[in-house]
């Protein structure tokens, strides 16, 4: 477990890191400015998620250095976390061609699956299932399409931070409950360093995370999610359950915008979240449906298939039909 006084100086440093970053945004001009294919109605500066990048690495680091994890995890963060972290810091400076940024992040994604140790043997119906090589390469476009989607449903006040506060304080909750708690440190880390953002992005954004931010936490998420599956089948199962709200709304607006022939690569404002918060007039109560779904509905989902050896496939889908209605009551994917 993290030493408590890392805690505080973890969110301080995150805290801090952002403000600067914020002034740094500002007087390069790296500003999003309001537009139809965006979300939010005010100019705001960007790339504030990396304070959340440098405050996560640098506590790990030094948690490695006091032999508190291991260090085949740390190199799977740092190379590819810190890879991904880059393109999008260049990116939020000056486009970067979706085909070199897609290499990127599929070499970020390699290096941090060979590191984690590949495909962990999965539990489904009972069957435990060791894919391979083909494994390997669903993972792979596992890591990269989390990534990405995370980068995608950053798009209002407050929800890529909320989403992974939430997400890695379920995972911490169900290390607790399952035996797995010397896996706590990673997911209460990236907790602690997204905090001290959040104070600047929410309830109302004074800088927004950039491409550096989402991207880092869509492969760590992937990369924690599959360390997690190496100490049981039901501990991974229970973090894509955790990151439902992200995963359904994102991969069902992908599926209908592909099946209406449209540029998938070109911002939109279809996904589920931003068509509701269009309806409500406002962002701060979507970000907030999204920690209640999260806390009352995907949590307490995946503790039943810890706590009661629920099958994964059977958790994951009763975690998601509820979302996927949702998904289609707001028409995400379509005209908008």
């Amino acid at each position: 477990m993290m030493q408590w006084w890392l805690a505080p100086l973890v969110v301080l440093v995150s805290l801090l890191l952002t403000a600067s970053l914020r002034h740094y945004a500002l007087a390069r001009s790296l500003v999003d400015v309001p537009g139809p294919r965006r979300s939010h109605a005010v100019p705001t500066p960007r790339g504030g998620g990396m304070a959340i990048v440098v405050s996560f690495l640098s506590v790990i680091v030094l948690l490695a250095g006091a032999e508190m994890l291991n260090a085949p995890m740390l190199f799977a963060l740092l190379g590819g976390g810190g890879l991904v972290a880059v393109i999008g810091f260049i990116d939020d400076h000056r486009h970067v061609p979706v085909r070199w940024r897609l290499a990127g992040h599929f070499v970020a994604a390699a290096w941090g699956l060979y590191w984690v140790g590949g495909v962990p043997p999965l539990v489904m119906f009972g069957t435990q299932v060791s894919l391979g090589w083909v494994g390997a390469v669903i993972a792979l476009l596992y890591l990269v399409w989390l990534l990405n989607l995370y980068n995608f449903m950053d798009g209002i006040d407050g929800i890529a931070g909320i989403e992974a506060v939430s997400v890695c304080m379920g995972a911490c909750l169900i290390y607790w409950i399952g035996e797995g708690e010397h896996l706590m440190v990673f997911p209460l880390a990236l907790m602690l360093a997204v905090l001290g953002f959040l104070y600047w992005n929410f309830p109302s954004a004074k800088i927004f995370m950039g491409d550096a931010g989402s991207g880092f936490l869509g492969l760590v998420l992937g990369l924690l999610s599959l360390h997690a599956g190496w100490e049981s089948s039901q501990l991974f199962w229970c973090w894509l359950i955790l990151l439902g709200v992200f995963v359904v709304d994102a991969t069902y607006t992908l599926i209908r915008r592909l099946l209406r022939g449209v540029k998938v690569y070109e911002a939109h404002r279809s996904h589920t979240y931003q068509l509701a918060s269009r309806r409500a007039g406002t962002h701060l109560p979507v970000t907030i449906a999204v920690l209640l779904i999260n806390v009352f509905w995907l949590l307490p989902v995946a503790a039943c298939v810890m706590l009661f050896d629920i099958d994964g496939v059977v958790g994951l889908l009763v975690a998601y039909v509820p979302l996927l209605a949702l998904a289609v009551a707001y028409n995400a994917g379509g005209d908008a």
